[in-house]
């Protein structure tokens, strides 16, 4: 299992529009928060080990509807 965050942009006042539409839509997403920063959501992703990181976020998670830009991040180990 591969473990990605993706910070998210989205258009202004449409962040829980899409954090609720990559809840319903997406099924490999886990968990979405509300962030500061230059981005407005993170979001925490379980892909199968051999899912295609990059068709995943440019297929399923930059198509819906009021993402801007997004940001990727690869998980290596949890701790804890």
């Amino acid at each position: 299992m591969q473990t990605i965050f993706i910070q998210v942009k989205c258009d202004l006042g449409k962040a829980y529009d899409v954090a609720d539409d990559l809840i319903q839509q997406v099924e490999e997403v886990s968990e979405v928060h509300s962030i500061s920063g230059q981005f407005d959501l993170m979001v925490k992703c379980y892909l199968p080990e051999q899912a295609d990181i990059g068709h995943f976020v440019t297929q399923k998670v930059q198509t819906l509807p009021g993402i801007t830009d997004t940001f990727t991040l690869i998980g290596f180990k949890a701790f804890g």
